[in-house]
């Protein structure tokens, strides 16, 4: 992995640096538009904000402008000089699934134009105990990928309600790199809201 220039590091968490890292570590990105997709952010800088607004302190600027969804594809934007725009999303459980879908409709927007999703969580602070969920047990997580044009191979989306009594969820971005990884035909894995299915095809 390419080693995060220092303004990117003194502006970002240690999940983000990691992030950068994972992004800067795709080719093209120069050239890409980015999707972001993350459950609940970089939340140590939200928590350092409610902290400081709890003992009456003006939270810091440079925290709270990074404190958004999106801040940390600002960031990469900027270092890369990329002007394509970007896209946070946002959705529970579904966050990587969802990013997913949005990364694919980008890419049909504009074919020529690659897309980087970019996907990651870490676990709650403490505090947060009622909040925890089965897929936490496998945060953290990063994944960076340039979706392009198709060219032969793609891979197909599709999805369902999920019926929580029935079937065990999962981190889906885990889920989802175990299938790409392993060759296998089909994948699936449950979210908080749909179960989400992919397959190869040729």
């Amino acid at each position: 992995m390419p080693t995060v220039p220092m303004m990117l590091r003194r502006r970002a968490t240690p999940i983000g640096q990691k992030v950068m890292g994972a992004a800067l570590a795709c080719r093209d990105i120069g050239g890409a538009r980015y999707v972001v997709a993350s459950r609940h952010g970089e939340y140590d800088r939200t928590v350092g904000i409610f902290t400081s607004l709890a003992a009456r302190e003006a939270p810091s600027p440079a925290e709270f402008s990074m404190s958004v969804h999106n801040g940390l594809a600002g960031l990469l934007s900027i270092h890369t000089g990329n002007k394509l725009g970007h896209v946070a999303i946002a959705a529970g459980e579904d966050s990587f699934a969802y990013g997913l879908i949005e990364a694919s409709l980008c890419l049909a927007e504009e074919p020529e134009t690659p897309v980087l999703l970019l996907y990651y969580d870490a676990p709650l602070p403490a505090g947060y105990d009622p909040f925890r969920n089965p897929s936490e047990a496998e945060l953290p997580v990063i994944v960076a990928l340039v979706l392009e044009k198709a060219r032969g191979a793609a891979i197909s989306c599709s999805w369902m309600p999920a019926v929580p009594a029935v079937e065990v969820r999962g981190n889906q971005a885990v889920a989802f790199m175990r299938w790409l990884l392993s060759g296998a035909p089909d994948g699936r894995c449950a979210g908080e809201r749909m179960t989400w299915r992919w397959s190869h095809v040729h």
